[in-house]
């Protein structure tokens, strides 16, 4: 039985690579990166059950600079998260489909969450008196 051809569906190759593209993409990502933290923030949640001394074990690891790096890139995960579902909700109601006003609340997540995420960070610091 011969096949039929078939048209090829467009891919990467033929679209012009834009922000509304990485927003999505990197929406995808940070849900993933999230889902891991969950587990960081459940296995946390298990040393404080568990006892005082594996509690330090844990907090240890979290204040290290490897673990300070992880959490700063898990707030931006969730800054990133939060502004991209809330341009995808406004996308569900049928709004922002016109490209120009994609493309800019698409550069708005980025830059919304590196904005929060350092404006967390520095409000953390300020509360634990460190700054």
């Amino acid at each position: 039985m011969a096949q039929a051809k078939r048209p090829l569906s467009p891919h990467l190759q033929v679209y012009r690579w834009g922000w509304h593209m990485a927003a999505s993409i990197i929406n995808r990502a940070t849900g993933v990166a999230l889902a891991v933290g969950t587990i960081l923030l459940a296995w946390w949640f298990v040393a404080m059950a568990t006892g005082h001394e594996y509690f330090a074990t844990v907090q240890g690891y979290a204040g290290s600079m490897i673990g300070r790096l992880v959490l700063f890139g898990l707030t931006f995960c969730l800054m990133q998260h939060l502004a991209g579902g809330i341009r995808h909700l406004f996308m569900d109601t049928g709004r922002m489909y016109d490209l120009k006003i994609n493309t800019s609340s698409a550069r708005f997540t980025f830059i919304f969450s590196v904005l929060a995420t350092l404006g967390t960070w520095f409000a953390a610091y300020k509360v634990m008196g460190v700054l």
